[in-house]
């Protein structure tokens, strides 16, 4: 691993200097915001990390910021490109919810950058990778027979469940300062929190912009936890209550990891190709309350609701794995034929090793 520095990137966590810092980077380089947050670094230096690990068959470039940041380093390399979501759609979704008109061509403008630094990435790219179907396909036609969707797990071996003591009824976890995340937190609270019985405790972990006002007797909001696990094995039922965004949610797998029980928006099971049985879907907010009830319920009689994790796990993994069978060779052949093209201009044949590219 060669670090290229340590950067905090998350805007909820920098004080105004540094956002408007960012901005003046982004307008002067002519750049989203989001890559010209990488801008901390050099292309020089880059380039000299990149010389001092070859020979290898190409790169993994992790998610458009870095990549964008830096095309001109990495475009002569054969790459697979790891499409975390498709970014310029979530822009364009901050846009739709922006407060003002200056927020709004923000967004606007970071939403044109993306979809022309995505797009030219999945072109350049021997391979795609995408965590969700519809993600594949966002990309077009052109690039849809190169492109697969990965299935993800939060780690290699399988997470244990921590065995504690249940805590509340409900548990929520994740980092709300994103609009995305946001959003459904939101109608969570808005649409369905008002459905719920005042006797059902409800606990909300993670950073927020500002704490929501809600009457629910039953709501606490707890801030950052020290063991994320900890906190969702310590809730009765696990509501994932997404809403907007692309790609997959984490906190979906590692909730189905832990084998919980829980209720899930359908933008919560984006990129999840079995559900665990334990785990049942609705976007009616009315029903969503219900299902909570009732899980909660026979949570309370003595039925826990859950599952095995690990075969959820492996099942995702094997997934994982076999996209990377089908899909690796083809980035070895690539650098082979780049390298016998130089060869043929007397440069000495080299041996293969793939490289990890650098994302968020």
């Amino acid at each position: 691993m060669h670090l290229l520095g340590e950067l905090e990137v998350t805007n909820a966590k920098v004080g105004r200097l540094q956002k408007l810092s960012w901005l003046a980077t982004a307008f002067l380089n002519r750049a989203s915001v989001s890559s010209a947050k990488m801008l901390g670094t050099s292309a020089s230096r880059i380039q000299s990390i990149l010389d001092s690990l070859a020979p290898f068959d190409g790169l993994v470039l992790n998610s458009v910021q870095l990549p964008a940041a830096f095309a001109q380093v990495f475009r002569p390399y054969p790459s697979i490109y790891v499409a975390h979501n498709i970014e310029a759609n979530s822009a364009l979704e901050n846009a739709e919810r922006a407060k003002g008109a200056f927020e709004r061509y923000l967004f606007r403008r970071e939403a044109s950058y993306l979809e022309r630094y995505e797009q030219q990435l999945a072109q350049d790219a021997v391979a795609l990778w995408t965590f969700a179907e519809a993600d594949r396909l966002g990309f077009g036609r052109a690039v849809s027979d190169r492109a697969f969707v990965l299935p993800l797990v939060t780690g290699w071996d399988a997470p244990a469940c921590p065995q504690v003591p249940c805590q509340h009824d409900l548990g929520l976890i994740g980092t709300w300062s994103w609009r995305p995340n946001r959003l459904g937190l939101d109608w969570f609270l808005e649409e369905v929190v008002p459905q719920l019985p005042g006797d059902m405790s409800i606990a909300i972990a993670g950073q927020l912009d500002g704490t929501p006002t809600v009457s629910h007797p039953g709501i606490h909001f707890v801030g950052r936890v020290p063991d994320a696990r900890a906190f969702v094995a310590a809730s009765a039922i696990v509501p994932l209550v997404s809403r907007g965004g692309t790609g997959v949610q984490l906190k979906s797998i590692e909730t189905f990891e832990l084998g919980m029980p829980s209720v899930a928006t359908n933008a919560s099971l984006r990129g999840i190709e079995t559900v665990p049985a334990n785990c049942v879907a609705t976007d009616n907010p009315l029903e969503f309350a219900r299902l909570l009830v009732e899980k909660v319920g026979q949570a309370r009689a003595g039925s826990a609701q859950r599952l095995d994790g690990t075969l959820f796990h492996q099942a995702q993994k094997n997934r994982m794995m076999q996209v990377m069978r089908d899909v690796l060779p083809d980035l070895a052949l690539r650098g082979q034929s780049d390298q016998s093209q130089s060869d043929e201009g007397g440069r000495p044949s080299q041996p293969r090793l793939t490289v990890l590219g650098g994302g968020r």
